[in-house]
């Protein structure tokens, strides 16, 4: 069975890793943290330099805080490739970045998608993510038996820089979700009704979502522990109004939600879950949202 390389051991990356490994891949992983690589290692995984996963694997999966330290990871190797290899980027970046990568690797004889994912740490460790990817169908059929043990769902959007097109949008809509969430309980709570019954009532209604019962919750229990830190959904959404304004296209919604990121970093919140954007509102508010301690 040919070696697959992991590059990008984090929240998300290692989890991922272990899946793979647990299903049988034989795999070399790489990332800045040496603790990272040494757990996988010490679960039969390889540890590597970037240089050796581009040299001895066929496809390579990345997953790496932003497009700026993709492009440095993989133009730093770019020379150490195998010919036909694949690189499969599942990092959040700007479409136009995603396209950069491609087109230099293609320079080498490298193939190249952008599989951004959605679903959170606690999908990542249960199997169950969505891949957005774009790229070739031939390109995307070699990826899909490890998207199929990573993730319950992949699709091919289209060419490359559809799947960061498609993940952008999808932070769109979760974080606006998150603060609209954020809003509707501040507002239940400084008119006095409990945020658990709230939401309760209303979560079988249209106003339900999957982003509701994620996010609810850790609100009014006031865990905000990261599943998805705020400074990894303000980088996105940063690169939501770059795409944004390159393609002539005005989304007020999503630069007022970047201010108020902006406003949680100044504050000290980038470590925070993003339900934490709910601390933005009870500030304005002056309230706190939690459960009410006992029974009216």
């Amino acid at each position: 069975m040919s070696k697959v390389g992991f590059i990008g051991l984090g929240i998300m990356g290692k989890p991922m890793a272990r899946n793979l490994l647990g299903a049988g891949i034989p795999l070399m992983v790489n990332d800045v943290n040496g603790n990272a690589m040494a757990e996988l290692a010490g679960e039969d995984a390889t540890a590597a330099t970037a240089e050796e996963i581009a040299q001895q694997c066929e496809v390579i999966f990345t997953i790496l805080p932003n497009g700026q330290i993709v492009q440095q990871v993989l133009f730093a190797v770019a020379g150490a490739f195998r010919q036909g290899a694949l690189v499969v980027d599942m990092s959040s970046v700007t479409p136009a970045q995603s396209a950069a990568c491609a087109d230099r690797l293609r320079q080498y004889g490298v193939g190249f998608l952008d599989a951004p994912v959605s679903g959170g740490e606690s999908k990542a460790i249960d199997g169950t993510l969505a891949f957005m990817c774009g790229g070739s169908a031939v390109d995307f059929e070699r990826a899909k038996p490890y998207f199929e043990i990573m993730g319950a769902s992949s699709l091919l959007i289209g060419g490359v820089g559809s799947g960061s097109v498609t993940k952008l949008a999808n932070q769109v809509i979760v974080n606006l979700t998150i603060a609209a969430v954020s809003e509707a309980l501040v507002l239940t709570t400084k008119a006095g009704a409990d945020p658990e019954k709230v939401y309760q009532a209303i979560r079988g209604g249209l106003a339900g979502s999957v982003v509701l019962d994620a996010k609810a919750p850790m609100m009014f229990e006031r865990n905000f522990q990261p599943g998805g830190k705020i400074s990894i959904n303000h980088k996105d959404i940063g690169n939501v109004m770059t795409t944004a304004h390159e393609v002539d296209v005005a989304l007020p919604l999503t630069a007022q939600l970047y201010e108020i990121m902006q406003s949680l970093k100044i504050s000290g919140h980038m470590d925070d879950d993003h339900a934490g954007i709910v601390q933005y509102f009870e500030k304005l508010a002056d309230v706190t949202v939690k459960k009410h301690s006992c029974k009216p």
